[in-house]
């Protein structure tokens, strides 16, 4: 159980770090990039990438099942 819950804080600073590197990336629209250089220019991105990382794990510590020995089921 602490191990999932280290997973899911993992995952959620990492998908905050990406998100914010994402946003910051969307002044580039501004300066006259269209839509899809932007998507391009993100998935290219390793500071990008760590959301999408951070988002799989958050994923997968909340949905795979776990061991039922030691849960507690209301």
């Amino acid at each position: 159980m602490a191990i999932r819950i280290g997973f899911l804080t993992l995952g959620f600073f990492m998908s905050l770090i990406g998100s914010i590197y994402i946003i910051t990336y969307l002044n580039l629209m501004t300066v006259g990039y269209n839509f899809l250089e932007y998507v391009n220019f993100i998935i290219r991105r390793t500071e990008c990438i760590i959301f999408m990382i951070g988002m799989i794990l958050m994923l997968l510590s909340i949905y795979l099942p776990g061991g039922d020995k030691y849960e507690l089921h209301l």
